[in-house]
């Protein structure tokens, strides 16, 4: 990297290989009693588990992100089944920390701490015995003092009443890792999904589809892929210090920092919304990535339907996030690969894609007889027709556009192999950034976007076979919440321009991160 470059983009730090033995593990969740009461108009909760993996593996950096996984929520249920495994592997003999936290999913406000538990291992081998539907007191420590109110005022009249929740689960060890995956780290190896639909932020953003039924709606949709790890380990960069006020948002110090920090975690938790109508789902196949996960992948993309152009990142763990691009994130967000890493100061990868379709599926996408639609017009596809549920009849163009982490371009065939990996069938064609074909081949996607917008169905009314419409007696309540959030919106905004102004410096860079999602990468 030239000394004209601002600090940041690809860091070499190796990561240490592990010394001695590591192991596959099964971690299952299977169910919760005795939750307590957090909605009293329901007098229920709608918990989900967020658990995190502590080893003695060392980080590169002491801010890298820790190895956690989140269950789907179970619905209005203090006595919830949860049924939900966490493979991963590379977990060392020495053993690890579980560290289990229970919450309560509140669509519109924070979500609730409902207590926690913690299990430590000990040393693990090919015959632990394990952990076998054991059951765990939840403590209560922490936990939001509305959630127990109603718990302990009635033990106070039945001292018989049980205070506390329970928790049961399983962890088993399923084998050595084997060598090629003993890369000196936890991560995950299990696949699933989650996309997140929100009309309130499609009504913000001006992002419109029409549904199954012709009706156009206000909607926006994010999606999640937990690809099969483990992420290369040169696949590891850092936020560029591209404005002086870089390190202390990422860093959260500061006056000014932590301000711009909440702000990107907030907008993170917006887009990436668990709600009601949050789908979710679990890839079975135990040897890997197969069919299914590419046609869910290209589900999520809507095929070559629209002309879309996605913003993604692939974190250090392999979570694969991603939305559609618009206009409209240059004015609301201030960075749009910030807020899907969720302020990560590290991550693996970073840019845009779109997915195109092939005149010639089994032949090569830079055949001299290929040709593509959404560029050129092909039979038998979307408008008038279903997209066909093939994979090699779809290439997949991706990049590493993205000034916030500048993902280096000679690392490009590593990142083309991991994907390659976890999408079984698909054309895939990583290009830089830099590359004149790269401008054209968008360009013609824009293009193709402006002449197929009317035709566009976001989200509820994919192939899928999702009935997530949002009916007409819904328009109002979106209306006036979409209203009201903008005012609080503008009315947070002006606070934070108020405090910022204050902070020496403040001013010289009002456009958020001045156009660092533009930048050339190295």
């Amino acid at each position: 990297m030239g000394s004209d470059q601002p600090k940041g983009g690809h860091d070499p730090t190796p990561l240490p290989p592990s010394t001695g033995p590591s192991y596959n593990l099964r971690i299952t969740f299977h169910r919760a009693s005795n939750l307590p009461i957090a909605d009293f108009a329901s007098r229920s909760c709608d918990p989900y588990i967020l658990a995190q993996i502590n080893t003695s593996l060392p980080t590169r950096h002491p801010r890298d992100p820790k190895l956690r996984f989140r269950s789907p929520t179970i619905h209005r249920n203090v006595n919830p089944t949860f049924d939900a495994q966490w493979l991963i592997s590379g977990v060392p003999s020495s053993g690890m920390t579980l560290k289990v936290r229970l919450f309560d999913e509140d669509a519109n406000d924070y979500d609730d701490r409902l207590g926690k538990l913690e299990i430590e291992t000990g040393e693990i081998d090919e015959d632990w015995k394990g952990i076998k539907e054991k059951e765990y007191k939840v403590h209560k420590t922490g936990a939001d003092v509305r959630a127990y109110t109603l718990r302990s005022c009635a033990r106070l009249l039945d001292r018989t009443k049980e205070l506390h929740a329970r928790l049961v689960l399983s962890v088993e060890v399923l084998g050595k890792t084997k060598e090629d995956g003993n890369v000196g780290k936890v991560y995950t190896v299990g696949c699933f999904w989650r996309t997140h639909y929100s009309p309130i932020i499609g009504r913000l953003t001006g992002t419109k589809g029409k549904d199954e039924h012709g009706v156009e709606r206000f909607d926006f949709q994010a999606n999640e892929i937990q690809l099969r790890g483990p992420v290369p380990n040169e696949l590891y960069h850092r936020y560029v210090e591209f404005k002086s006020f870089v390190m202390g948002m990422f860093e959260s110090t500061g006056v000014r920092g932590k301000v711009l920090n909440r702000a990107l975690h907030h907008q993170h938790a917006k887009i990436y919304n668990y709600n009601s109508r949050t789908r979710t789902g679990v890839f079975e196949d135990d040897q890997g990535p197969g069919r299914e996960m590419t046609l869910k992948f290209l589900d999520m993309a809507h095929y070559d339907q629209g002309g879309r152009i996605f913003t993604y990142v692939v974190t250090l763990d392999g979570m694969f996030r991603f939305t559609e691009t618009g206009k409209e994130f240059g004015i609301d967000l201030l960075s749009k690969h910030t807020m899907h890493s969720d302020v990560d100061i590290y991550i693996a990868w970073s840019g845009e894609f779109l997915i195109r379709r092939l005149s010639n599926p089994h032949s090569s996408s830079t055949a001299p007889d290929q040709h593509t639609h959404p560029a050129e017009p092909l039979p038998n596809g979307p408008p008038s027709a279903p997209p066909p549920q093939d994979p090699e009849s779809y290439e997949l163009i991706i990049d590493n556009d993205s000034g916030t982490y500048r993902p280096l371009a000679s690392l490009i065939p590593i990142f083309q192999k991991f994907l390659q990996s976890n999408f079984p069938g698909l054309h895939i064609h990583v290009m830089s950034c830099t590359d004149e074909k790269l401008t054209k081949i968008k360009d013609a996607q824009r293009a193709t976007k402006g002449k197929e917008g009317d035709r566009m169905v976001y989200g509820q009314g994919s192939v899928s076979g999702s009935n997530l419409s949002v009916d007409s007696s819904d328009e109002e309540e979106l209306e006036r919440r979409a209203r009201n959030e903008s005012e609080q919106h503008k009315a947070k905004v002006e606070r934070l321009v108020e405090g910022m102004e204050k902070v020496k410096g403040f001013g010289k860079g009002k456009n958020g991160e001045g156009g660092g999602e533009g930048a050339v990468n190295t």
